[in-house]
């Protein structure tokens, strides 16, 4: 679908002020002639491409310099216009913005993990891409028009080579939807899904589309019944909702749910769910109540993820009963805000911080559940919690989580984990005692350097080795991990030894 930049700034009069609107649209005038002649796989002209990423992010109701890096995301990488004239255009601001965008857009997920299993091995591959990519990110409203920019390129993946077409749909499964899930951001993460699913797992697809197929009409229209008998209690019980919908699972979620219980769609209980969005987390509680007082809960069912969130800050009041006709449906219940925060995730705060928050509604958001594989997100959401006001927000922007730690590709596209000043010497180490006891030289992004050079997240490593080099006693100053301290220490200490 076509779009102009009237469709952004549509949304965006309604939460930017006239200063913010002529910035989207200075930048959108400069995307425009810079990507002039211009045109996508598709056959539409390049700068659709940034409109859409920008109507995304002015959907989540993002600041004005976001929605202008998103309109200019592609002008370095795409179109040849240096940084520098971005910055002197546009300020340091969103410069950085697009320097981000750049930078990670060297994230991809190799060849060779495209058509594999997901043994230990590749999953660990794959986590360490997901953390390389929020490292290099820096400020995390890079990820999210990194987000928005993959999602409008999953709309146009039709046009692509099929085995392009299916690394890129593979790629957005196992890295920026379970990213888009970690933030918090459910729509997002469930779109990325859906328009990947039929690339990666085309057979499966069809099937889940067909199973579907065959019970949606009838299933929307029981939900709507069920809708009418919730609407007239409320009523009766004068509590006022927002909003009473049917909402329909996602297709990729509903074939992993499908997986856990024997292909029987009978099995799953939230196919189609009742979804009501009402004023406060009280009326949350009060209209459970009622629920249940009209229909019989399933035992072990109830899932209170309002005063337990789950670990990406997902707030809701889940219950599954017994329904019209003795069907099980699942009702969600939650506010407005836990809504946008369901849907958009870490986003919703650019829209909810803008407004007027007691230090209490603050305080009293909830408690994270950590989780030890997941501890990188858990700091994020905690994060994310402590931020008392909108300017704070956008002044603690930048992501340190891993200041501590560097990613870098080896040379067939494996990622190492390594700690901030690490030199080859340790990379070495990490790839084989061998490789790193005979290390003689290294390459960095295909260029010559010296052992004691600091390796730079994102660098490609490629370690030159001989048969005549061995471990000497000045690596012990150069090197970070214990591991390759270890092995330069019982080398050197064997050599001793042998001389002895």
């Amino acid at each position: 679908m076509k779009r102009n930049i009237n469709d952004v700034t549509k949304i965006c009069k309604k939460y930017l002020k006239a200063k913010d609107l002529e910035l989207i649209d200075k930048a959108f005038l400069y995307a425009q002639k810079a990507h002039k002649g211009q045109f996508r796989k598709n056959k539409d002209e390049f700068v659709q491409h940034s409109i859409h990423t920008a109507l995304t992010l002015a959907q989540m109701d993002l600041d004005a310099q976001t929605i202008s890096a998103g309109l200019l995301h592609d002008t370095v990488e795409d179109a040849g216009i240096e940084l520098k004239e971005i910055e002197k255009n546009f300020g340091k601001d969103i410069a950085q913005l697009v320097s981000g965008i750049t930078r990670v857009g060297t994230v991809r997920l190799k060849r060779g993990l495209v058509d594999q299993r997901l043994d230990e091995r590749t999953r660990s591959q794959i986590e360490n891409l997901r953390k390389m990519f929020v490292a290099m990110a820096k400020d995390i409203r890079v990820i999210l028009i990194k987000l928005a920019d993959r999602l409008h390129n999953m709309h146009t993946l039709y046009a692509l080579p099929p085995e392009k077409a299916k690394r890129i749909a593979r790629e957005t499964l196992e890295i920026y939807a379970p990213l888009a899930h970690r933030l918090g951001m459910g729509e997002i993460k469930g779109q990325l899904e859906d328009l990947a699913f039929p690339y990666v797992l085309p057979t499966e697809y069809k099937w889940t589309k067909s199973l579907v197929g065959k019970r949606h009409q009838e299933r929307k229209k029981y939900i709507q019944k069920v809708i009418k008998i919730i609407k007239k209690e409320l009523e009766r019980e004068k509590i006022a909702i927002v909003d009473i919908n049917g909402r329909t699972k996602y297709l990729y979620s509903l074939y992993k749910k499908l997986l856990k219980y024997d292909k029987d769609i009978s099995k799953i209980y939230d196919f189609m769910a009742v979804r009501i969005i009402c004023n406060n987390v009280s009326d949350c509680y009060k209209i459970l109540g009622i629920i249940h007082k009209i229909w019989k809960p399933l035992s072990g069912y109830i899932k209170d993820y309002i005063s337990m969130p789950k670990p990406n800050g997902y707030q809701s009041l889940h219950t599954t009963i017994f329904c019209l006709e003795g069907r099980i449906c699942e009702i969600q219940i939650r506010t407005q805000k836990m809504h946008q925060h369901s849907e958009y995730g870490i986003a919703a705060h650019w829209h909810y911080t803008t407004k007027t928050e007691s230090k209490e509604e603050i305080e009293q958001k909830g408690v994270f559940a950590p989780k030890k594989e997941l501890d990188w997100v858990f700091r994020l959401a905690k994060w994310q919690e402590k931020l008392k006001s909108h300017s704070e927000f956008k002044k603690t922007l930048k992501l340190d989580f891993f200041s501590d730690r560097i990613f870098v590709f080896t040379p067939r596209g494996d990622v190492k984990n390594l700690p901030i000043g690490a030199c080859p010497i340790d990379f070495a180490y990490s790839v084989h005692s061998e490789v790193g006891d005979h290390c003689q030289g290294t390459k960095i992004n295909e260029k010559m350097v010296s052992l004691n050079y600091k390796l730079q997240n994102g660098d490609m490593i490629e370690i030159i080795t001989a048969k005549k080099a061995r471990p000497r006693q000045d690596w012990l100053e150069l090197t970070k991990t214990t591991q390759a301290r270890s092995k330069i220490r019982g080398y050197l200490r064997k050599k001793r030894n042998d001389l002895t």
